[in-house]
């Protein structure tokens, strides 16, 4: 699989009989999306096109070439946007993004360092970044 850094792919923006939009995505079946505006809209069709495009990349899927914007055909009073994914930035921040998990220790253990209000999570952290000899992030 390629990964690239830059994507765009075309956006059809349907008015939502109640207002607002719905948003697909033709090359990307699956990947939907909705807004109450059309600043939410652009919004929330970019945050689902990042998400579903770092999935792909994730999965080790193959990520389709997008169509060409003049190719598409959007029903009447819905229209194309171009959306663009910067998947660096994604993938930076799906890196860094804090995950939950279980860990078992004693009872006594575990009672002790509440009462002592102690981070869990910090001294793990910490733990983990001093066993594994990383300084940082990277």
């Amino acid at each position: 699989m390629n990964k690239k850094d830059k994507y765009i792919y075309s956006a059809i923006f349907e008015p939502a009989e109640e207002g607002g939009y719905c948003i697909t995505f033709p090359d990307l079946p699956g990947c939907i999306t909705e807004g109450d505006t059309l600043a939410e809209s652009l919004s929330m069709a970019k945050e689902a096109l990042e998400l579903h495009l770092y999935s792909f990349e994730e999965d080790n899927e193959e990520i389709p070439e997008p169509t060409a914007p003049e190719k598409i055909k959007a029903q009447n009073g819905s229209f194309i946007v171009p959306i663009e994914a910067f998947m660096p930035l994604i993938r930076e921040e799906m890196a860094n993004k804090s995950v939950k998990t279980t860990v078992t220790m004693p009872q006594w253990l575990k009672k002790l360092g509440e009462e002592k209000k102690v981070n869990f999570s910090l001294i793990l952290q910490t733990a983990l970044k001093q066993h594994l000899g990383i300084k940082d992030n990277k």
